[in-house]
């Protein structure tokens, strides 16, 4: 496992604090607030602390006020249910006292039933296209300078995109975008980890879905830009030390919001997970 995939796995190892309730340290990614994902993978493994025998199958989260990444995050985890098969537990992150994110996660046990799922859609092979780091050294030089260490730096998710966007330049396309995500070096054999790591990469390249029929991009003037929700089902075991691909599309924008949908496959064509979540884009005058 590479340090950064450590310093990840190391974020999302959460410390006990009470009677189910933790506090989770926080990463500066380059962007003003915390990023969602890190909420969202801290909060899930908050639940998963207080659940025995039973995986996460769904996750339905609201953002409700920007992170701050120089301070730790708190985690309340209340027990709502637990029934034979599934168990749910409501989860609330705060900082400084404040709610920052709200949360239900479903866990059931281990069952067989109907199975049936959509195909996994044509895509280039990740062998075949650049990494997100490599693409970001290309462009380094065109960026303002405070962005470039962003732009180059070590990853713990590898991502390649299908045909990426130039952030400066960007035009329009239609509301789908495509790409492979992998952890950076192999992983513990832990399917609680693995989920919360899939959890916390969702939240990349998701909101720009709905960007892309109008030619924007997080680069351009005038535009405010926030995570509303977020939500997560987990169809089928994975690992996160392989290439999953992550099929988005946006079928709609209206009202100063976009929202996106996902689809997770493995390269076996599995669906593993699939996402949806609504974005607030706001043009400002």
């Amino acid at each position: 496992m590479l340090d950064v995939t450590k310093r990840l796995v190391e974020l999302l190892d959460l410390s006990p604090i009470g009677d189910d309730h933790f506090q989770g340290d926080s990463e500066d990614l380059g962007f003003p607030n915390v990023f969602g994902g890190q909420v969202l993978g801290q909060a899930l493994m908050a639940a998963s602390r207080t659940v025995e025998d039973r995986l996460c199958h769904s996750l339905h989260a609201y953002f409700l006020r920007p992170g701050n990444h120089s301070m730790p995050i708190d985690y309340e985890v209340q027990r709502v249910r637990d029934g034979g098969s599934f168990s749910v537990r409501r989860v609330i992150a705060r900082q400084d006292g404040k709610e920052i994110l709200t949360g239900s996660m479903s866990f059931q046990v281990d069952e067989q039933g109907f199975d049936h799922q959509f195909a996994k859609p044509d895509a280039p092979e990740p062998e075949a296209l650049e990494s997100e780091k490599a693409l970001g050294k290309k462009l380094a030089e065109q960026m303002p300078e405070k962005l470039r260490d962003n732009l180059t730096r070590e990853r713990p998710i590898e991502i390649r995109p299908v045909n990426p966007i130039h952030p400066l330049h960007p035009e329009k396309r239609p509301p789908h975008k495509q790409s492979w995500f992998r952890a950076q070096g192999p992983l513990p054999d832990d399917p609680v980890l693995h989920r919360c790591l899939l959890t916390y990469a969702s939240d990349f390249h998701f909101l720009s879905t709905a960007m892309n029929p109008h030619g924007v991009t997080f680069m351009s003037k005038k535009l405010q830009v926030a995570s509303l929700d977020h939500a997560i089902w987990f169809h089928r075991d994975f690992r996160m030390d392989e290439w999953l691909l992550y099929d988005k599309d946006s079928p709609s924008a209206s009202g100063g919001r976009g929202f996106n949908r996902g689809n997770f496959y493995n390269r076996d064509g599995v669906l593993v997970a699939s996402t949806t979540q609504e974005a607030l884009i706001r043009q400002r005058s």
